[in-house]
């Protein structure tokens, strides 16, 4: 009835014992506290079921950070078992709870800390800068929310029953196949990343149609924001490549529930195809968590320095240049694999070529800045350290695009350094910039500026010290993945790479203190006019904090890229409109939040073979999504009454605290 699960497959190692009891206690705290103050209700109605693309924002970055948790604490596992590896100690875990430890690590923050972050600050900031009421489909944007949770969830699940993938985040051929891991640690990996990612396809869909045919009035594609065109080609290439890792996902299924052999040592199968069919993914979605990062610094710095974007043609193009070539230098990934130098010539020459889109953008930033009157809040912390820090990482994958240099470091903690040196900077520095600097317009208060700042030097002297030295052991020949040191020379660089790990540990610490504080003060910190940091440029300034359900009362339209910004020249901003207007909005609806609760419990199923529950969870899935088509009943009309009362409420207080600023003057 229970498939392969049985009671031996509840988690007995103490430690993670520990923690699976912390998670369940935990839990057990949350629901008590929603029953006692009786907010499931109103957590049901407002949040769970909402199709609003700003709540479904928020929701999406809260799923992050939580994940975000799990990562770094799977991460710093994995350096404090290096540092303490060496010689007869053999640290405070085997190999095999290492191996999960680092695929889990991977995983999750790839698919469900820099994709929901992604997905999150696009929904937040996108139909706002665009001038939409939301999204172009409103329902399917909260089912691709709820299938990226259901795939977190089963990371999660993986915690207590059974156990995870020991291949790494990349999946390794034939060793994920059923002939050497039987277990049922890959196929918690498969579904958790097969679901989380149908959710992107979803998502990346919504937002071009979105952006291509709900932009406001004039506003031309060469108008639009530089974070909706970097988000824009994130998505196009969201759409082009995430179909195929869902078809390698799926013949890694067939290979393992159906006896095939796509991806084995015989019959007919091949293991390289594995790794064209990742990285033919995996290479674009690095550009694809790093472009609308290079967006959101393109809207910190304009705003902060007090001026347009430098360039901003030459911006958009070097946009598209990357995105192009990040879809042809997926090979680079393997050069061991014996191609002939013709091949090999090729990926070095497009990989090379990346560099010059990438250095036009820094060079766009930097001349952005160059003169101008700059306020250094923390999204432009952010943003200064990813400049110095990025930049040293773009090095070295001009260096590792070199066939033969990357042949002496290949698979060595070279890579590892590298890999970081990129992602964290590039991506997660952005989303950290994007979220100090919508945060709010999200949640109408401002963020504490002082622990803000103690977040980022957190992050930022942590990095230096935690991967630099994998810089160092790499050219020294330390393989990446190594659950014991056998070489006492690297011994030092793990301690200090350890101590690099444990100050950004503080520097998260920092970030959920500052989160505490703003909440707690929230009432000094309130942003009334909309324009939260007063150098808004862009029409998702225009808004209140937070927007209204229809985000505009009336459509602007757009005369020029900084629209915004020419309103508030033009003494126009602020103006309250004569007459308003019924606006339609759609409905909340459940079927996200049920197809998420059957698709954790399809995955589950899937995972165990449990073959009736499968079953019955994807007939409901299918019940779910036909009841969708019956359902006509999914919008709603606010009166004009009723939008000019909310409007007239925010006007109301525009006044007062301008009157309160000229008075102060």
């Amino acid at each position: 009835m229970f498939g392969k699960l049985t009671t031996g497959d509840i988690v007995q190692d103490p430690l993670t014992l520990i923690v699976v009891i912390g998670m369940i206690g935990g839990a057990i705290a949350v629901v008590a506290g929603l029953t006692y103050f009786k907010k499931w209700g109103y957590l049901w109605r407002e949040w769970l079921t909402s199709v609003d693309h700003k709540k479904i924002g928020i929701m999406y970055i809260v799923f992050s950070l939580v994940m975000l948790l799990r990562g770094f604490a799977d991460g710093i596992m994995m350096r404090t078992q290096q540092a303490m590896a060496i010689g007869e100690s053999q640290g405070f875990m085997d190999a095999h709870h290492f191996d999960q430890i680092f695929s889990a690590h991977g995983t999750i923050m790839i698919i469900f800390v820099a994709m929901p972050f992604l997905f999150g600050l696009m929904n937040l900031v996108i139909p706002q800068q665009i001038g939409a009421r939301d999204v172009a489909f409103p329902l399917l944007n909260n089912i691709s929310l709820w299938l990226t949770t259901a795939g977190g969830a089963l990371m999660m699940i993986s915690l207590a029953l059974g156990e995870f993938s020991n291949t790494g985040w990349t999946g390794l051929a034939p060793l994920f196949g059923l002939e050497y891991n039987p277990y049922v640690g890959v196929d918690y990996w498969m579904w958790s990343f097969q679901l989380a990612g149908i959710g992107s396809t979803l998502g990346g869909v919504n937002f071009i149609v979105t952006i291509l045919k709900m932009r406001a009035p004039g506003m031309k594609l060469m108008k639009m924001p530089i974070f909706t065109w970097t988000s824009f080609t994130a998505n196009v290439l969201v759409v082009l490549t995430f179909p195929v890792i869902t078809i390698a996902l799926l013949m890694l299924t067939m290979d393992r529930y159906l006896g095939m052999h796509f991806f084995t040592n015989d019959l007919g199968g091949n293991m390289m195809q594995w790794n064209n069919l990742f990285w033919m993914w995996g290479h674009p979605e690095v550009y694809i968590v790093v472009l609308p990062s290079f967006g959101v610094f393109s809207e910190v710095v304009a705003a902060f320095s007090k001026k347009r974007i430098f360039g901003y043609t030459s911006l958009v193009y070097a946009t598209g240049v990357i995105m192009f070539l990040s879809a042809l230098v997926w090979l680079h990934h393997f050069y061991t694999m014996a191609n002939n130098p013709s091949v090999n010539v090729f990926f070095s020459i497009t990989t090379m070529a990346i560099a010059i889109p990438t250095g036009v953008k820094i060079f766009n930033w930097l001349f952005t800045m160059y003169k101008g009157k700059i306020s250094f809040a923390t999204p432009m912390y952010w943003t200064m350290g990813f400049l110095v820090l990025f930049v040293l990482g773009g090095m070295t994958g001009v260096l590792l695009s070199i066939p033969p240099a990357d042949f002496m470091v290949h698979n060595s903690a070279f890579l590892v350094a590298h890999f970081h040196n990129t992602l964290i900077p590039g991506a997660l520095f952005g989303y950290l910039a994007g979220f100090s600097y919508w945060f709010p317009k999200a949640m109408g208060f401002r963020l504490n500026e002082k622990w803000g700042k103690l977040s980022f030097w957190g992050w930022a002297v942590g990095f230096v010290l935690a991967f630099m030295p994998l810089y160092a052991t790499g050219f020294m020949g330390m393989p990446r993945r190594l659950a014991h040191l056998n070489n006492p020379d690297w011994t030092p660089y793990m301690y200090i790479a350890l101590v690099g790990a444990c100050i950004i540990g503080l520097g998260i610490f920092a970030m959920l203190v500052q989160l505490f504080l703003s909440v707690k003060d929230r009432k000094k910190n309130m942003d009334v006019t909309g324009d939260s940091w007063g150098y808004g440029r862009t029409l998702e300034w225009h808004t209140s904090s937070p927007p209204a359900d229809y985000n505009f009362a009336i459509i602007p339209t757009v005369k020029e890229i900084d629209d915004f910004n020419r309103m508030k020249e033009e003494g126009i901003a602020f103006k309250q409109p004569e007459k308003y207007f019924p606006i339609v909005m759609p409905k909340n609806r459940p079927h996200g939040a049920i197809i998420g609760v059957l698709t954790i419990v399809f995955g589950f199923a899937m995972v165990w073979h449990i073959w009736w529950l499968a079953i019955v969870s994807f007939v409901g899935i299918i019940g779910t999504v036909v009841a969708i088509g019956f359902d006509d009943d999914s919008e709603y009309v606010i009166p004009a009454e009723e939008v000019k009362r909310i409007e007239d409420e925010r006007f109301a207080k525009i006044r007062e605290a301008m009157a309160q600023k000229t008075n102060n003057e």
